[in-house]
């Protein structure tokens, strides 16, 4: 290999690489000396007292090893810097009694500076996600938020609902008192009228929250399956909470085939921009003018390459699992915060509501990444990711905490009818996959062992 051709093989990377989430597999063959270590050693597995720990095959390899090289000057470490910084800020608050007043105002700022220390050290510390803009550095933030915010729910877990109103009020004096129920299905004659009287700011967070929701799955059928299936849990869940409760129109009008396809529609768009976008990065001191310049600072937080997302949900089995478990976070995902802030006593648009719909959103783009990666490239992401393993950790203790609460709070019965709609649900879940992948693999078990059989008797 000439010198000339040596640059362009190093700069390369395949397929999976977490930089680089291009579909292309131009890259040229790797030397042998240069492909990565196949797990064990040579490919036969190792048990973990016979394993030497110097040997390379038991090195874990970080998820994220290379940075965006046309901003290399944020890149350098500055560890060091940032923990002097911190520590004068830190003073600077804790020194000066001008900031600090008597009473609940030190418990206050005590607890800001404790969970600003925390992500300062998440953001320098964490390993990398699977996103390198607008930084690395900004990724590890949102996941020492989603931590942050997974600990919150874990001691919630353990306190009763009055305590839990009650620490609500410390947080915001305006929470603590019972608010009126709402139901959307009192007058559902489909005039113009009724139709106009309905729309209103929550169509655009329905607009707003299905753009997102197209940005992290990247699938039409996908996001069209979920839609379908939010409704009609809201159809089961309205004994329990009245906002659920909307007119036919509302339900399949208005949401699916306006607010919700609308939102999608624009999302699967961008997706298909960023898909077909030219990714040629040039760094910063090698742009000339102030207009190129600008331009150069706002690409940053642009995505630094583009995946696109082919679930296959019916390839294999394991295919249609994480189809239908990704289904099943995402529906608990949306209809955990209806339940927390009935039970919390929380407007739809207090600030603590919207921030974690906005703080799940941002840990669900990295940790649906990191899912798709740990499916289709099974031999390069050994293990889940960070954000993914932290995100379905968090939604499933915010379902442990909405259940405890909801002992004696929900008195009216599951309808019989819902009852049988989930279980009919259920079953098709399990029957598919029975005969699609069940079937064909027990024929193929049944003829081998007769082939062995009647080589043996041979």
């Amino acid at each position: 290999m000439s010198e000339a051709e040596e640059p362009a093989v190093l700069s390369s990377s395949p397929l999976t690489s977490p930089v680089d989430e291009s579909d292309n597999q131009l890259s040229p063959p790797l030397d042998a000396h240069d492909r990565e270590p196949l797990p064990g050693l040579d490919g036969t597995p190792v048990r973990w007292f016979d394993a030497d720990r110097k040997e390379p095959y038991t090195h874990i390899t970080p998820f994220q090893e290379q940075h965006d090289t046309s901003v290399e000057f944020f890149y350098k470490p500055i560890t060091l810097t940032a923990l002097g910084i911190g520590m004068a800020v830190l003073a600077y608050v804790a020194m000066t009694q001008d900031v600090l007043k008597e009473g609940q105002e030190k418990k206050r700022v005590g607890i800001y500076a404790s969970i600003a220390s925390f992500l300062l050290f998440s953001m320098i510390q964490f390993r990398d996600g699977p996103f390198v803009r607008p930084h690395p550095a900004f990724w590890r933030v949102v996941l020492g938020i989603n931590l942050l915010y997974e600990m919150a729910m874990v001691f919630l877990l353990f306190q009763d609902l009055d305590s839990a109103r009650a620490m609500m009020k410390y947080l915001d004096p305006n929470l603590g008192r019972p608010l009126p129920e709402k139901s959307y299905a009192e007058n559902c004659d489909l005039t113009v009228q009724n139709i106009w009287n309905a729309i209103d700011i929550f169509c655009l967070a329905h607009a707003l929250g299905w753009f997102g929701k197209a940005l992290i799955l990247r699938d039409y059928w996908f996001c069209w399956i979920l839609s379908v299936a939010f409704e009609f849990a809201e159809y089961s869940l309205q004994h329990q909470l009245a906002n659920f409760a909307e007119c036919w129109w509302d339900h399949w009008i208005l949401d699916v085939l306006v607010c919700n396809w609308l939102g999608t529609y624009l999302g699967m768009k961008t997706c298909q921009y960023f898909e077909v976008k030219g990714y040629t990065w040039r760094g910063f001191r090698q742009t000339r003018g102030i207009r190129s310049k600008t331009k150069r600072v706002i690409s940053q937080f642009s995505p630094h390459d583009w995946t696109t997302f082919k679930w296959e949900g019916t390839a294999s089995f394991g295919h249609y699992f994480t189809v239908v478990l990704l289904l099943a976070v995402f529906l608990a995902a949306e209809l955990n915060p209806f339940y927390l802030k009935a039970l919390l006593w929380m407007e739809p648009d207090h600030p603590f509501v919207i921030a974690r719909l906005v703080g799940v959103f941002l840990c669900a783009l990295p940790a649906v990444r990191e899912l798709y990666q740990y499916v289709n490239d099974p031999r390069k992401a050994v293990r889940m990711g960070q954000h993914v393993w932290l995100l379905l950790a968090t939604i499933g203790t915010e379902l442990l905490v909405i259940t405890k609460w909801s002992q004696g709070q929900f008195p009216e019965p599951l309808p019989k009818s819902v009852r049988w709609a989930w279980t009919i649900g259920a079953s098709l879940l399990v029957l598919y996959p029975t005969i699609r992948f069940g079937l064909p693999a027990a024929r193929r078990y049944l003829r081998r062992h007769q082939r062995n059989g009647k080589a043996k008797a041979a």
